[in-house]
């Protein structure tokens, strides 16, 4: 019994000084090794789903249909 106590009491502090390393292989961070191109390119996705959602809405209602602050927004990601 003492003994089981004594695995456990070592298994406690070896994942307590090793919880980094461990929730990192559990759930590791994917933005970590990011580089500048993966960055740009998510943006760029994010924007062209922004874009692809309001032609969608154009295409369902037509233009007259949107409202100011669709428009303008079209507009700016028009330019990027």
């Amino acid at each position: 019994m003492e003994l089981l106590f004594l695995v456990l009491a070592i298994a406690v502090i070896f994942i307590f000084f090793f919880r980094k390393d461990i929730k990192e292989k559990i759930n590791p961070d994917k933005t970590k090794n990011y580089t500048i191109d993966d960055k740009y390119n998510a943006a760029k996705r994010e924007r062209e789903k922004e874009i692809d959602q309001l032609l969608s809405k154009i295409g369902e209602n037509g233009i007259a249909d949107l409202s100011e602050k669709d428009r303008k927004r079209l507009e700016e990601l028009s330019k990027k």
